[in-house]
C-alpha cells in the first residue's frame, strides 16, 4: 500500500506562485508513474500533471502546459508541482496520486492518492 501526503496550498493572488508536494511513503517500489489533479467546487476531478517515477518524463494539460512544472526527488521520495502566473480558475483541490503506469494521465490509472490541498487564487 501507498500513502501520499501532500502540502504547499494555500492563497495567492493572480499572477503568484505556488509549490506543492506530495511525499509518498510504504510501498513506493510499486509506482511507476505520479501525477496531479485537482477538482474545482461544481467539477469533475481533471488531470494536471503526470511524471514516470525515475523522472524521465512528463505530460501536462493543455491549460496548464508552459505555467505548471511538476518534478521529482528521487532520495526523498518527493513530487513536486511548480505553479507558475496562477489564474483565478486555476482554484481547486489538488490531489497527488500514484499508479502502476508509466505516465498516468486519466483518472483511471492512479491508483492511491493523497487528501488534497486546497489552492485558491483570488482575481
Amino acid at each position: 500500500q501507498v500513502q501520499l501526503v501532500e502540502s504547499g496550498g494555500g492563497l495567492v493572488q493572480a499572477g503568484g506562485s505556488l509549490r506543492l508536494s506530495c511525499t509518498a511513503s510504504g510501498r513506493t517500489n510499486s509506482i511507476y508513474g505520479s501525477g496531479w489533479l485537482r477538482q474545482a467546487p461544481g467539477k469533475e476531478r481533471e488531470f494536471v500533471a503526470a511524471i514516470t517515477w525515475g523522472g524521465g518524463s512528463t505530460a501536462y494539460s493543455d491549460s496548464v502546459r508552459g505555467r505548471f512544472t511538476i518534478s521529482r526527488d528521487i532520495a526523498k521520495n518527493t513530487v513536486y508541482l511548480q505553479m507558475n502566473s496562477l489564474k483565478p480558475e486555476d482554484t481547486a483541490v489538488y490531489y497527488c496520486a500514484a499508479g502502476t503506469q508509466m505516465l498516468p494521465t486519466h483518472i483511471s490509472a492512479f491508483g492511491s492518492w493523497g487528501q488534497g490541498t486546497q489552492v485558491t487564487v483570488s482575481a
